[in-house]
């Protein structure tokens, strides 16, 4: 018996190794073996259906990492649902409107997220259920929703090509976007994107970056598609994450890098046991050099570096082990994010569409079986993305050189904070609704924490605004990450003829020296 859709993932292993260890929380010591968390998914799944959920309707998750994701996860792709993962971090409008666009018909919410809720205003969420304590407000918790639910598998039919993933990511009009994901989309990233971690049934899997991110819900999967033990972190909690490696015997786990330059700087590391380690992937935004040979020097096990998208479900170009030789003959390729994976492929195109040769910067193409659907309810930013022959346009700049890929800027604006994607027109909206800015631009500038981080260039009509007022207007209205943690004045902000902000020469003074326009 094979998986061909996620609602395949749980019964298939149910059948295969039903008594080993799934998943363990490791914050409250709670376990599923393979068997108990297909039955508990068939309960969801059962639960799902009396309220009326059926094919591609949107369930959706708003927490910090718990395990209850995965069981309504598996539970929701047994009915052909789609899992709608909120981002916990956005600001209450943000999340409102993400759980109205995607037009969810269930909120599955954790317990401390309930007084945002309360701030909500949602249209289309019909029922409510509770993660942990729903105190005073009126809702089930998730084991009173189950409780006495039938456990019998529903045996939905699920094709393929439906989707089963909805993520979004911030548009460079400030709304965010939902990707759509399927299943098909799934079941190869799980099988080939990664299939050099070499990720076995007796493996131990770390998952603790957000599960709103495809590395952190998508990395968690990778773990239960191979039959192994995953440990689940309810999030990136630094010590822990060091006591769980020995503790339970991690062999794989994925970070980006600012949590491994984080990690590499906790007082007594060099004091901690990583001979279980085997693996750590890392992505989702640049690393330098630096970190990442004293991470090889600490963790000593394998790296593996990945590049791609939430809308190309994960990595699709990876940079293996046998690529990682610092201070070697091939140290050079550790610029690099490696070559694309199995059934992908790569080109360059300038601003006609016209693929380039190797060596000449343009903008990062990808076709192949990962590729999102779509856009959800946006047909336009989708065609904007996707080719008619299958190509989507990355908005990342880069070049390919003897096939190894190497980032080299963004197309588009947006800027990558600790692994964070932000979107300037999102900040440069909210910077002009403050009375006192007449114009506004926002800019990546180098971190040497967070590998870049948000600063505003403002015009201000009142000498008396000061930074602090600008960042504190901003953090009253966005998630904290997206937030300015600079502002420079300047008296005209340069436009070109059709009045585009010229970021490129605003960015030039503080990347002055760097070879690449990116952290």
């Amino acid at each position: 018996m094979s998986i061909k859709t996620l609602a395949d993932l749980t019964r298939v292993h149910r059948a295969e190794r039903a008594d080993q260890l799934a998943l363990k929380y490791v914050n409250d010591g709670r376990t599923w073996t393979y068997g108990g968390l297909d039955e508990e998914a068939n309960r969801v799944a059962n639960a799902l259906a009396a309220m009326g959920i059926g094919a591609q309707d949107r369930i959706a998750y708003l927490d910090k990492n718990a395990p209850e994701y995965f069981v309504y996860l598996f539970g929701g792709a047994k009915l052909n649902a789609v899992s709608v993962a909120v981002n916990w971090r956005l600001a209450v409008p943000e999340m409102e409107y993400i759980l109205n666009h995607s037009e969810a018909r269930i909120l599955l919410i954790g317990e401390e997220f309930l007084p945002a809720l309360a701030d909500m205003n949602l249209t289309t969420v019909t029922r409510i259920v509770v993660i942990g304590d729903a105190g005073g407000s009126g809702y089930p918790t998730f084991e009173q929703w189950l409780a006495g639910v039938d456990a019998t598998d529903p045996l939905v039919p699920v094709a393929p090509d439906d989707a089963c993933y909805q993520l979004y990511t911030s548009g460079t009009t400030g709304l965010p976007k939902g990707v759509e994901l399927t299943h098909a989309n799934f079941i190869h990233s799980l099988g080939s994107s990664l299939s050099s971690l070499n990720m076995q049934a007796d493996s131990v899997n770390l998952v603790c970056m957000p599960l709103f991110h495809i590395s952190g819900s998508g990395w968690g999967v990778v773990g239960l598609y191979h039959g192994c033990s995953s440990m689940l972190l309810r999030d990136v909690d630094l010590p822990l994450i060091l006591q769980t490696i020995p503790v339970e015997g991690v062999t794989h786990t994925i970070f980006v890098p600012a949590v491994l330059q984080f990690l590499l700087s906790v007082p007594g590391i060099e004091a901690v046991d990583f001979s279980s380690l085997q693996s750590i992937t890392y992505g989702a935004s640049p690393i330098t050099e630096a970190v990442l040979v004293q991470a090889m020097e600490t963790f000593n096990c394998r790296f593996s570096q990945a590049y791609g998208l939430t809308e190309t479900t994960g990595a699709v170009t990876v940079l293996g082990p046998e690529d990682h030789d610092p201070g070697g003959a091939r140290a050079h390729l550790l610029r690099s994010c490696g070559k694309p994976i199995a059934n992908h492929k790569l080109k360059i195109v300038d601003d006609s569409g016209n693929e380039l040769p190797d060596g000449e910067v343009g903008e990062i193409c990808v076709q192949g079986p990962q590729n999102m659907k779509g856009y959800w309810r946006n047909d336009q930013a989708t065609a904007d993305t996707v080719t008619d022959d299958g190509w989507l346009k990355t908005g990342d700049a880069g070049y390919l050189q003897e096939g190894y890929l190497y980032i080299h800027d963004r197309v588009k604006d947006m800027i990558i904070s600790g692994g964070e994607n932000i979107y300037p027109a999102e900040i440069e909206n909210v910077l002009m609704q403050h009375e006192q800015i007449s114009d506004a631009a926002v800019i990546g500038v180098p971190s040497e924490r967070w590998g870049e981080t948000v600063k505003a260039i403002v015009t201000r009509s009142d000498e008396a605004l000061t930074e602090q007022a600008v960042i504190e207007h901003c953090r009253k209205r966005l998630a904290g990450y997206k937030c300015p943690t600079s502002v420079d004045w300047m008296q005209e902000i340069p436009r070109n003829p059709s009045g585009k902000i010229l970021k490129v020469e605003l960015r030039k003074p503080y990347w002055q020296g760097r070879e690449r326009q990116v952290s």
